[in-house]
């Protein structure tokens, strides 16, 4: 389960996605992520869904990538769409243990689902497709109008970005202790809930111990490097929007209208 978790990794590439300006992915991300909770039925939602496998197969990202993205979250989905499933309006089809289920809330339950994975993958294909470097200089130039009321933009983007680029270092950490205490003869997977959370322990303290010494290998490795913060930085690449980035706003934006049409064209049916 540890090594299927993909988050902030980054899959080199040179896909029309990879070569976007990290600044307008950042942005269109946020707009799909925010049109998702615009999405009142399953037309609209499956126009979203059109567009991120789109996304995906222009990207040429494997689709075995994107389910490890989703997997460990299987369980949150699955008890979400459970949860929806019993609280739907309208006749009962049948029941299961004295909770009624609806035609609206097995809708519900499946419009949860698809919502929960559409969010996770689209958060997911920003950084597969953006290395942690374009991030933090796209970041620093989309908040940079904080700087004007004095907002250190620099360290947040830095703090940020660091953070995603060390959630498969931890990952990858972790695997390899959870291997050495295997080895060791350590019982992680029987017996319930308590034992297990008892279990964890060996795992945590090395893995707190190690993260704080790679944290301050770091930051005595940004210090050797005369590292200061962003004042009076300058950037070895000097990035522009070109028109492939305007072509994608422009695609988003009429996604983001049909799905708006949907919703419209729906209601006006009903």
């Amino acid at each position: 389960m540890i090594s299927d978790i993909t988050i902030g990794q980054y899959f080199p590439g040179k896909s029309f996605i990879h070569k976007m300006d990290a600044r307008m992915k950042i942005i269109l991300t946020f707009a799909v992520i925010v049109s998702l909770f615009f999405c009142k039925n399953l037309i609209s939602l499956l126009v979203v869904v059109f567009g991120v496998v789109s996304v995906v197969a222009i990207s040429k990202i494997p689709f075995k990538t994107i389910f490890k993205s989703i997997k460990p979250l299987g369980i949150i989905i699955v008890i979400t769409s459970l949860l929806n499933l019993f609280y739907g309006k309208g006749e009962p089809l049948f029941k299961i243990f004295g909770l009624k289920v609806t035609a609206d809330g097995i809708e519900t339950a499946i419009f949860m689902a698809v919502r929960i994975i559409l969010l996770v993958i689209v958060g997911s294909m920003l950084t597969y497709t953006t290395s942690p470097t374009d991030i933090t200089d796209a970041l620093e130039r989309l908040l940079k109008p904080l700087t004007y009321v004095k907002v250190d933009v620099h360290t947040i983007a830095m703090t940020m970005t660091i953070a995603l680029r060390f959630i498969p270092t931890l990952i990858e950490e972790i695997d390899k202790i959870m291997s050495a205490q295997k080895s060791r003869g350590a019982d992680l997977e029987s017996g319930g809930l308590i034992r297990r959370a008892k279990a964890l322990i060996p795992i945590l303290i090395p893995l707190f111990i190690s993260s704080f010494r790679r944290a301050n290998e770091l930051a005595y490795a940004m210090e050797c490097r005369c590292y200061r913060g962003g004042e009076g930085r300058t950037k070895m690449k000097v990035v522009k929007m070109e028109a492939r980035d305007y072509v994608a706003l422009v695609v988003v934006a009429i996604f983001i209208a049909l799905i708006f049409a949907s919703n419209k064209l729906l209601a006006a049916v009903l």
